[in-house]
């Protein structure tokens, strides 16, 4: 991916939805994030029916098409969440349309277009394992409790983000705020996180307790949703690997070590 950029578009919140630009630039893999909660553990099993065949609406089964073309507010959570999945598989180049139509009757023409093409190959067939993980990891960081737009740097040992992250990023999103890691597309889907703990504060005063925990009112750390959040990343991935700022893997409680990691980092 070419570094034509330093701040990608913001993405819509969840309400909006169409065919926003979301860039293609990628100098910085900056990004906006505002997936709500809500809308990543909606629908789980039609979600997974998307990786079956190529990330096009003609190849989509039944079931995840129904969903996607849904009038209701279950549509609405589900486009959503398939329209930052778009974001986070395909790459600039590339995109996702389809139509539906509401409860009034008025069609609408959507077309989601890729951003960081961390799964560029499902445009063409089905997603493989690691491309699962990828774009489970990426969803996962971008996903806000409050449904706010914060903005983000994303960083991985994983290609693309490998590379394209540069220094003027590095030091203008100095914080380090925790990893993601996942497979949504399992039989039984699950998502993991652990903080930064020198950055939780910033992390919180950001409104992004998806890494670094809600405190409830005994003092604990409340999972963000459907992420689980698993504790230190000191202590589950060891250090940050120096040129990127990023962990080049985590160990996870159940599925021992994960290399498909995406580490986040705050202004």
């Amino acid at each position: 991916m070419t570094a034509t950029g330093c701040m990608a578009t913001e993405l819509a919140s969840d309400a909006d939805r169409g065919a926003e630009d979301l860039g293609s630039g990628a100098g910085a893999l900056v990004s906006m994030n505002a997936l709500s909660a809500n809308a990543l553990s909606f629908n789980a099993l039609s979600f997974n029916a998307l990786s079956f065949n190529a990330l096009s609406f003609n190849a989509l089964g039944s079931e995840a098409a129904g969903a996607l073309q849904d009038p209701g507010e279950g549509g609405d959570l589900f486009r959503t969440l398939v329209r930052y999945t778009v974001s986070c598989a395909l790459n600039g180049s590339q995109s996702f349309s389809f139509s539906w139509t509401d409860g009034a009757g008025a069609t609408h023409e959507e077309v989601y277009p890729g951003q960081l093409g961390l799964a560029a190959a499902w445009a063409d067939g089905a997603l493989d394992a690691a491309g699962k993980q990828m774009v489970s990891a990426c969803l996962a960081a971008r996903t806000n409790r409050y449904g706010v737009s914060v903005a983000i740097s994303m960083r991985s040992h994983e290609k693309p983000l490998r590379h394209d992250v540069g220094q003027d990023e590095l030091e203008d999103y100095a914080h380090v705020e925790g990893a993601f890691w996942g497979d949504l597309f399992a039989e039984t889907p699950r998502l993991r996180a652990c903080y930064h703990a020198p950055s939780v504060p910033v992390a919180r005063s950001a409104q992004r307790d998806c890494a670094a925990g809600q405190l409830d009112g005994a003092g604990g750390i409340e999972d963000c949703g459907m992420i689980e959040i698993v504790g230190s990343c000191q202590d589950l991935c060891g250090g940050l690997h120096p040129p990127g700022q990023y962990y080049k893997d985590c160990d996870d409680p159940d599925s021992g070590r994960m290399r498909n990691v995406v580490t986040t980092a705050l202004e």
